[in-house]
């Protein structure tokens, strides 16, 4: 298996399996944990996938940031219905069309955040049309951060007191106060910065609050602690592009993309698009449902 933009890593303790996508060949592929490699399954979606999330109380259904917005799949059929599209008249013509979802996660209150960018089939490179989105519980849609390139990791802290957020050309982490109760954020600041001619991806984080942060271009997923110092490195040499971290216990789950840049970085393109398992011997934080009423 190799995919062209494999993301969204993400584990389902009750079944042990791992779920991904690849964004660019729309397709969702799942791994039964206990059986291993010999057990992937493919699924051809017919529209690019970018973020999955399990649903509180459903075990027929998840829901996913797809071309238009947010949308609940049957896990049966594979077949999409949009529960929300995010675009309005307010935003113009043709914007519904040259945006498509990106990374998302849920958070502690079952709200579901994700962000938009410039689908690259339509229009590229990326300008600062994205958005990162909230969806809450009743429904209600919210544009928590405008004016984002490419919207990438989140993660809420230990102690549910702070955001952290990628928009990768930056190539910044930002962190932001985070209100567990209303779900807003303020105060925005730079937290890491990635000097390296590479950029941050997605990211996930453990039980002692570090982030393990996908650095794509780099090969990489570094460990960062929370004071924003790098304490730990797994180097990935035949993947250069490293796209997304999961944790499933203490095995840390990657996903990858082809190699951009064949011809400069041949040793990459044997394994670009591939998924690895590292042993990390730490457990991540608990994986949120969406919750619908």
């Amino acid at each position: 298996m190799s995919c062209g933009l494999g993301e969204a890593p993400y584990y389902e303790s009750s079944r042990h399996t791992l779920r991904f996508v690849d964004i660019v060949k729309e397709k969702l592929h799942i791994v039964d944990l206990n059986k291993g490699p010999s057990s992937l399954e493919s699924f051809d979606l017919g529209t690019p996938v970018s973020t999955t999330a399990d649903i509180e109380g459903s075990d027929d259904e998840i829901i996913v940031g797809a071309k238009h917005g947010y949308a609940i799949m049957n896990r049966n059929t594979k077949k999409l219905e949009y529960i929300k599209k995010v675009w309005e008249e307010r935003d113009g013509l043709g914007k519904d069309e040259r945006m498509r979802f990106n990374d998302g996660v849920v958070d502690h209150e079952g709200r579901y955040w994700a962000g938009t960018m410039n689908d690259p089939k339509v229009k590229a490179p990326p300008t600062e049309e994205g958005v990162l989105f909230r969806l809450d519980p009743d429904m209600s849609l919210h544009r928590m951060i405008e004016k984002v390139s490419i919207p990438n990791g989140i993660c809420f802290s230990r102690d549910e007191k702070i955001m952290y957020f990628i928009d990768s050309p930056t190539k910044n982490v930002f962190q932001f106060k985070y209100d567990k109760k209303t779900g807003d954020i303020s105060d925005r600041e730079v937290f890491y910065h990635v000097e390296e001619d590479a950029v941050p991806d997605g990211m996930t984080i453990d039980v002692n609050g570090c982030l393990w942060i996908a650095i794509c271009g780099g090969g990489k997923v570094l460990k960062v602690s929370p004071e924003a110092k790098v304490v730990g490195e797994i180097s990935l040499p035949y993947a250069r592009m490293i796209t997304c971290p999961a944790f499933a216990d203490e095995e840390l789950f990657i996903t990858s993309a082809e190699e951009e840049e064949p011809e400069k970085y041949p040793d990459s393109v044997k394994y670009g698009g591939s998924l690895f398992k590292v042993h990390v011997g730490v457990k991540g934080m608990a994986v949120h449902r969406f919750i619908r009423r």
